[in-house]
């Protein structure tokens, strides 16, 4: 099974593959070079060959053409007919409504994805 790594900059998330089940995807997706960035990340998903995938997405800012990138990566994960389960765990933070709203978005777009929303407390507000 191949590895993808990305670290995070300050406009790109971190990407890593774990386990050979779990993709995490966190940070910031803001790029004016989407395309470059989320490129190999597709090409990658496509040719992945595992039963149960698991996507950990806690994105703190995500701008929307880094948005029209990211769920062409989920269709792309939904369509392959090698996973079986795709499970998404969406993270947002409280108060992002924007943020849960596109999450649902996605899943609605899906066709086996499953998604699991999680709202991100802000330990400092309570």
């Amino acid at each position: 099974m191949e590895k993808i790594h990305f670290p995070a900059t300050t406009s790109t998330p971190y990407v890593n593959f774990v386990d050979n089940r779990k993709l995490v995807i966190k940070g910031r997706s803001i790029s004016e070079n989407e395309i470059t960035f989320y490129k190999p990340l597709i090409a990658w998903a496509s040719l992945l060959q595992v039963k149960l995938l698991e996507v950990e997405v806690n994105l703190e800012y995500v701008n929307s053409r880094s948005s029209k990138k990211l769920f062409q990566l989920f269709k792309v994960m939904d369509e392959n007919t090698d996973i079986k389960t795709l499970i998404i765990n969406w993270h947002y933070d409280e108060g992002d409504e924007d943020a849960f709203l596109k999450g649902q978005v996605y899943q609605e777009a899906l066709r086996k994805a499953r998604f699991n929303f999680h709202m991100n407390i802000d330990p400092t507000d309570h």
